[in-house]
């Protein structure tokens, strides 16, 4: 039998089963996000005030909760498993200006060619850490003579075991350059984040077009894994537009998405197809072909994420097309060589 969690702040509510840890529950609850750090009771983030109810820890009081805190009616709610009904007052996380920006170490567990110069990094944190993220966010990888570059985080923040980074080589580039031809396994970064305000807004009523130009794809990927996980029921229709099919580095996947989910289309456009692609999908300037698709834009919310004059040609048509400013939400990015 679940158990009914209420958060006084906001009075959203979710169900727990009894074994189940509350904040998985809240993570995987639509709406639901509560601030958290470790995920395994030594950080504390997740602190919590049990208002009403009753708790355990089956593995014991957790490291970072003391006795005190635990007569005062404090819980670390990501090792709590409810034995009744719940009432809590905890902190509870609408924007990207709701989750502390850290700057932490990692190791790259693997690296997987995507395609010619796209490679695709799992990054894994001390067994201590999680990064807490929107979907859509990205980190700057910290390099050791200053300089940062920004990548997308490319999963989403319930899969959060590995942290999964989509990197185009760039000509002569310092950071891909590394990464590509001398970088090794196990290698150890740091980066900082999570940063950006392009993450999925969930709480508009309105359709959602996605429009990916390249590695563009990245962050949009988070925020429909996102959306499946989460049971999201708007309609969800992802452009990807890129030069050749070699550039499409994960098309098997959207296709997958397709079938699995009703609400969900994928088109596919490139701009440049190589004869021996035999390409019979659409193509041309991916907006053109949204403009194409959708004459009149003003009951949608659109997220962009590529290269600046993508965004910027697009901006100007979906304009025109009726989409509001402010139902526009757009991540550019250029490729840094220095």
């Amino acid at each position: 039998m679940p158990y009914q969690i209420t958060l006084k702040n906001s009075g959203d509510h979710f169900q727990v089963a009894e074994n189940e840890a509350i904040l998985d529950a809240a993570l995987r609850a639509k709406g639901s996000m509560l601030p958290y750090g470790c995920r395994n009771g030594t950080c504390g983030s997740c602190m919590a005030t049990i208002l009403s109810g009753q708790i355990d820890y089956p593995d014991g009081r957790p490291p970072a909760l003391s006795e005190r805190e635990q007569a005062e009616g404090k819980a670390l709610l990501c090792q709590a498993r409810p034995r009744s009904d719940l009432v809590i007052e905890a902190r509870e996380i609408k924007t990207g200006a709701d989750i502390a920006v850290r700057i932490l170490p990692c190791r790259v567990e693997r690296r997987e060619l995507l395609a010619p110069d796209v490679m695709r990094l799992y990054l894994k944190l001390p067994n201590t850490e999680r990064l807490q993220f929107l979907a859509g966010q990205y980190v700057d990888v910290l390099l050791a003579d200053g300089r940062r570059r920004g990548f997308s985080l490319a999963n989403a923040p319930e899969a959060d075991e590995l942290l999964e980074l989509h990197v185009r080589q760039v000509p002569g580039g310092f950071f891909t350059g590394f990464l590509f031809e001398r970088m090794k396994d196990k290698a150890l970064l740091r980066f900082q984040g999570p940063l950006g305000t392009f993450f999925l807004r969930e709480d508009s009523p309105r359709p959602i077009i996605l429009i990916g130009g390249g590695t563009g794809f990245a962050p949009l990927k988070g925020m429909l894994e996102h959306a499946f996980h989460t049971g999201l029921e708007r309609r969800l229709h992802l452009y990807w537009g890129a030069r050749a099919q070699v550039d499409l580095y994960l098309d098997a996947l959207p296709r997958q998405w397709a079938e699995e989910h009703p609400n969900f289309r994928y088109t596919p456009v490139l701009s440049e197809p190589h004869p021996e692609d035999r390409w019979e999908g659409r193509t041309g300037w991916v907006h053109e072909v949204v403009a194409a698709d959708y004459p009149d834009l003003s009951t949608y919310d659109v997220y962009m994420s590529g290269p600046p004059p993508m965004i910027e040609a697009a901006k100007a048509v979906f304009a025109a097309q009726g989409l509001p400013a402010e139902q526009l939400f757009y991540d550019s990015f250029e490729f840094s060589s220095h």
